[in-house]
């Protein structure tokens, strides 16, 4: 059964509603025509659209580009080292390697270095440091890359010869396979000091991304490590990490992006040679972006033009598998967090 107000609680309850102030009034519901609902669904899927479009039209732009490259060449250019621009003999090699080593090296360095300089931000740093500290790491990030490329050409190359390479190479000069690393002239420029600009350049990024995502996490699950007594550490390693490992990922996987595709930092410090004659961190190389900015606009049509083509064709699969490589390191993350719980 319903139960139903006399007629004269009813009116006692309008007059009360009357008597409200005006901020006091429940808000009334306004209803608006479904027009603007539709405008921004078709601008929502047009965006979408546009993205996709612009993808397939590159993908597309890149295929024909370097056609006659492809025709030429096949996969064997993946691992020929050859580059010859006077006989027009072509091979990659060299330029992938410079790639993903220099990008592999860069990580290596800017991952534990950003992860310190997150868990100090968010842990350890006192009130009056954070924000300063904070913008600071940031505006590393506004640094242009041509800048850190004439750094690194001018200033930290010559010091990497001198302090680094030259005392490396009296030391482990005559180890066998160990001194096989640090051959080469003493000029600071190669695999080495290309990687060490990238890992400085990203180093904001990935430092960014982690403090942010250190922050999400709930104070009062760090308040209950520590007050079980558990060190700094140890709440960051059994309880930050854990509730953060995805968005740590994320910030990973968007440095290594952005360390593969810089192209001004590594033409500058990376020594330009389409060499493989060694092993060594101190080698002049080439990598995909440095022998795209220093040919590309000397190259003639034909197979020169066509192979310069074809490495910017790789450079996209090779940053296309690394973004799916991610995606599925993030899924298996997901899925072993739902078995545990």
């Amino acid at each position: 059964m319903t139960a139903t107000l006399p007629a004269s609680s009813r009116l006692d309850s309008a007059d009360t509603m009357d008597s409200l102030e005006p901020a006091a009034r429940p808000p009334a519901v306004r209803r608006f025509s479904p027009w603007p609902d539709r405008l921004f669904s078709a601008a929502a899927h047009a965006a979408a659209a546009l993205v996709l479009t612009l993808l397939i039209g590159i993908i597309v732009s890149l295929l024909i580009g370097a056609r006659p490259a492809i025709e030429a060449y096949g996969l064997g250019f993946l691992w020929n080292s050859e580059w010859d621009p006077v006989q027009e003999r072509f091979g990659g090699l060299v330029m992938i390697w410079g790639t993903l080593a220099s990008s592999l090296i860069a990580l290596l360095i800017a991952v534990p270095v950003s992860f310190g300089i997150a868990v100090f931000l968010t842990e350890l740093a006192p009130g009056w440091l954070k924000r300063p500290l904070g913008i600071a790491v940031e505006l590393l990030a506004a640094v242009p890359s041509i800048v850190y490329g004439m750094w690194g050409l001018l200033v930290f190359g010559p010091l990497l010869a001198t302090y680094v390479q030259q005392p490396l190479q009296s030391v482990f000069g005559e180890v066998p396979g160990l001194g096989q690393l640090f051959e080469g002239p003493p000029v600071g420029l190669g695999l080495l000091s290309a990687g060490i600009i990238l890992a400085i350049m990203i180093i904001p990024f990935i430092a960014s991304v982690m403090r942010d995502v250190f922050e999400v996490t709930p104070p009062l699950l760090k308040e209950s490590a520590y007050g079980l007594g558990a060190t700094t550490w140890e709440v960051v390693s059994k309880v930050v990490l854990p509730y953060t490992k995805t968005g740590v990922v994320g910030g990973i996987m968007l440095g290594l992006g952005r360390a593969i595709g810089e192209t001004m930092a590594v033409t500058f410090v990376i020594g330009n040679m389409n060499q493989l004659g060694s092993l060594s961190l101190f080698e002049p190389a080439n990598s995909i972006t440095s022998a795209l900015a220093n040919e590309f606009a000397e190259a003639g049509e034909g197979l020169h033009q066509a192979s310069l083509i074809y490495l910017g064709l790789v450079l996209f699969f090779i940053t296309f598998v690394v973004l799916v490589l991610s995606r599925l390191l993030l899924t298996r993350l997901k899925k072993s967090e739902g078995a545990r719980a």
